[in-house]
């Protein structure tokens, strides 16, 4: 397993104004599969997913991811845990505005300790389809493009796993497609474990599995098949 989740909570707030979030999660996620987290706007979703990639702290239970144990690490612990290790694809595409797609794609790489980052982040770039972009800055790129840049980005250190937060979320229908035919392929091609962050259920059932989430609790849990139905 790449995950090993036991009883995870997790609590925002003061004392007097706490508000519980996860629930008592339990979840094991196996290398190389794919597995969509589908629930509504407020079912835990995305703070689960926070919790797994280590963007937050669990307020109690077990997370082990890759074989470290989150729940022993701190805040700069989890930063370096992730490097390599974690490749992440939000929403809003969080590119560095004042570097070119190839500068925001080679430099994760050099902080990984990755040699010929410039070299293998061109190569990232032109996989995706934006070799005659690389020289480009996010404000020059359609959203598509710019969605293309940060999957590059998030795939080019060979992470064991890969977040995606809702990856269409800023796209339209046409494009949102092509992106999500794009994620898979390259998920494909480079064997990572993915795990997408969804409301759309259309989307969480190109998945092997898909565990639907409410009110902070696993609801269900459904296994699609044994290998890769969105490669």
């Amino acid at each position: 397993m790449v995950i090993s989740a036991r009883n995870v909570t997790l609590t925002l707030g003061s004392a007097s104004a706490a508000t519980a979030i996860l629930k008592g999660i339990d979840l094991d996620i196996a290398r190389g599969s794919s597995v969509a987290l589908l629930g509504p706007s407020g079912s835990g979703k995305s703070s689960l997913m926070a919790v797994l990639s280590g963007l937050e702290q669990a307020s109690g239970g077990e997370v082990e991811v890759a074989g470290l144990d989150f729940g022993a690490l701190d805040e700069d612990a989890l930063a370096r845990a992730r490097r390599g290790r974690i490749g992440i694809v939000l929403q809003a595409f969080h590119l560095l505005p004042t570097m070119t797609a190839l500068e925001n794609v080679a430099v994760p790489m050099e902080l990984a300790g990755m040699a010929d980052a410039f070299a293998r982040a061109a190569v990232e770039l032109e996989a995706v389809g934006l070799g005659h972009r690389t020289g480009h800055y996010p404000t020059q790129l359609s959203g598509g493009e710019q969605q293309r840049v940060a999957i590059a980005r998030a795939l080019g250190p060979r992470p064991d796993l890969v977040f995606a937060d809702e990856p269409t979320g800023n796209l339209d229908a046409a494009t949102g497609a092509a992106v999500m035919d794009l994620l898979f392929d390259r998920r494909a091609a480079t064997v990572a474990t993915l795990i997408i962050i969804t409301h759309d259920p259309v989307l969480a059932a190109r998945c092997d599995r898909v565990v639907e989430l409410g009110d902070g609790r696993i609801v269900r849990d459904q296994l699609r098949s044994v290998t890769g139905a969105g490669a």
